[in-house]
């Protein structure tokens, strides 16, 4: 009976002292990035994929989601999008209307060469993840894929760039320290940590299967402005 009592008093002060343990505040204030992944990319694999150490290996499921701040939403949803060249397949719109299923109405087309597509968000947000698609209709990797932020719409002035894949730095802002990947219904998101902008810009120079530069959707995860 007494070390039943014992007993009890021990798991009594361990219980009081893992309660009165702190609390992370990031792990408190945190969760996963849901994003509802649009339909599965219907083409097959090409034999001639890219290898190498600049291209991450293809991957048929579904990555680890990101942690971003409770609260956070799409504050890309439904804003203007602007192009260093029109369009001449789809409507810039479209980058940012929440489709991006692999159809070819939902693939916006511009020319060969390094191209951008940006998003203005309206006003500056705490930014904590970008999630973009290209053209996932086909298993492709895109080249030159950067992904900048900025209060500046000219992006010359405070500008962060949360992804690079260049490997080469053909595009002139130096060689990316990301690896290409190849496009499938998960997109790619990126993390961002906090930094506040308004506009999103991204880049590509084609990709392993045409000089054709595709959008589909660029998606923004901010907390509301305050």
């Amino acid at each position: 009976m007494k070390m039943n009592f014992t007993k009890s008093l021990l798991v009594a002060a361990l219980t009081a002292s893992w309660v009165a343990m702190p609390v992370n505040a990031d792990d408190k204030g945190s969760e996963p990035l849901a994003i509802k992944f649009p339909s599965h990319t219907p083409k097959g694999t090409p034999e001639d994929l890219p290898v190498g150490p600049h291209v991450e290996p293809l991957q048929t499921k579904a990555p680890k989601p990101l942690d971003v701040p409770k609260g956070v939403t799409n504050v890309a949803k439904g804003k203007e999008v602007t192009s260093s060249v029109a369009p001449y397949t789809g409507d810039l719109k479209q980058l940012t209307d929440g489709e991006r299923e692999p159809f070819d109405d939902q693939a916006v087309e511009m020319k060969k060469g390094l191209q951008w597509v940006q998003v203005d968000l309206g006003k500056s947000f705490e930014i904590y993840a970008i999630a973009m698609w290209h053209d996932h209709r086909y298993v492709q990797a895109f080249h030159d894929v950067i992904v900048q932020i900025s209060d500046d719409p000219e992006f010359k002035n405070g500008v962060t760039t949360v992804f690079n894949n260049d490997v080469d730095n053909s595009a002139g802002f130096g060689v990316g320290t990301d690896r290409e990947y190849f496009e499938l219904e998960f997109g790619r998101a990126v993390p961002v940590k906090g930094v506040k902008a308004r506009y999103v810009r991204g880049y590509t120079r084609g990709s392993s299967l045409s000089a054709v530069n595709a959008w589909q959707e660029l998606e923004v995860y901010a907390l509301p402005a305050k």
